[in-house]
């Protein structure tokens, strides 16, 4: 099959002909049909050692963690409950299924898990991608297969909020317009808060957040966001999302907040950071963070998808085969106004 490979730190991906995945007892393999580029794979494929608290990948690797396709073949312990020409997403990675993190959801914090794009298991940069049975999710009628590679952003914005403790009427602050920040201004209008104002250092990614339920966009370029905010909300935010992942912007979260506010830290910060816990404890902030997600958060997301309720194809911002996907995987590590990226297999094929 084809794979589009990790080669090396900050080298461009190379496409392969690397061997089909087998699938073991528990497994499905899946002729992938759409696969998202997240933001942590761009971070990943720059890492060179430990000191971010990323393991670096190996040269080989296969990435891609935001997928959906359809059901090829199906392993021996499976067969019960699965059968070739499914349309499925995953959660991924593979976990013992039975364990207690596993049954409530959270098989990313069973003992037994591998991640899948992350080096020990190969992700779904490629024709085909291996998922375990207690991870894979039926894709219904209504949510086609770009749809299903949303899913996986879907649920982290989706998670990000239950974590904020969001309330009918409150006014948040999301900073960073990417696909995490779009996806957690979604579900903060679906859950009724009052304003949605998203700010961003490039301007153009702006609209696409008015697409997905902003009610008012930022300038950070050359606008003072509280001071903006204020104006339009008429207060400073109840909650503010970090949705950058960048040394400094969990500060920024913090100024931002008033006294008793909520901090909700989504973007995933590789480096080392200087905050000032002054600021937080003055105020008596409640700092959250956010990583991942539970299976609960895809179910809800495919289900809210197949009934029209949510719309986030606005986030899709370039869809491209094999032969466009290293240079268009490059072009994401320069700031644009591109937001989700798809690698769908099938263009070349």
């Amino acid at each position: 099959m084809r794979a589009a490979v990790f080669v090396g730190p900050g080298e461009p991906l190379q496409v392969r002909q690397v061997p089909d995945p087998e699938p073991g007892s528990d497994d499905l393999i899946l002729e992938v049909r759409a696969c998202g580029v997240c933001g942590s794979d761009l971070h990943v494929s720059e890492v060179h050692d430990r000191s971010g608290g990323m393991a670096p990948l190996g040269a080989g690797a296969i990435m891609g963690h935001e997928f959906a396709g359809e059901v090829v073949a199906v392993g021996a312990g499976a067969r019960d409950d699965w059968r070739p020409g499914e349309r499925v997403c995953a959660l991924p990675y593979i976990a013992y299924g039975h364990c207690a993190a596993c049954l409530a959801g959270r098989g990313h914090r069973c003992p037994q898990v591998l991640y899948g794009g992350m080096g020990r298991l190969d992700g779904a940069y490629a024709d085909y991608v291996r998922v375990g049975r207690y991870e894979a999710l039926r894709l219904p009628a209504g949510v086609d297969f770009r749809l299903g590679a949303l899913v996986e952003p879907l649920a982290v914005g989706l998670h990000a909020v239950d974590r904020a403790g969001l309330s009918p009427g409150d006014a948040v602050l999301v900073v960073g317009a990417g696909p995490v920040g779009l996806a957690v201004a979604l579900w903060c209008r679906f859950f009724g808060a009052r304003r949605v104002v998203v700010s961003d250092l490039k301007p153009g990614r702006l609209d696409k957040a008015a697409a997905l339920g902003a009610t008012d966009g930022i300038d950070a370029s050359r606008e003072d966001v509280i001071g903006r905010f204020k104006q339009l909300a008429g207060q400073r935010p109840d909650v503010v999302f970090d949705c950058v992942g960048v040394p400094g912007s969990q500060q920024l979260a913090i100024d931002y907040a008033p006294a008793d506010g909520r901090v909700v830290v989504v973007g995933v910060c590789m480096q080392p950071d200087t905050t000032m816990p002054v600021k937080a404890i003055t105020k008596e902030l409640t700092l959250a963070y956010a990583f991942m997600y539970r299976r609960q958060d895809f179910e809800l997301g495919i289900e809210l998808l197949d009934s029209g309720r949510i719309d986030p194809a606005a986030m899709i911002t370039d869809t491209v085969g094999f032969d466009a996907f290293p240079d268009a995987f490059e072009a994401l590590k320069r700031p644009s106004t591109q937001c989700k990226l798809l690698l769908q297999p099938d263009l070349d094929r």
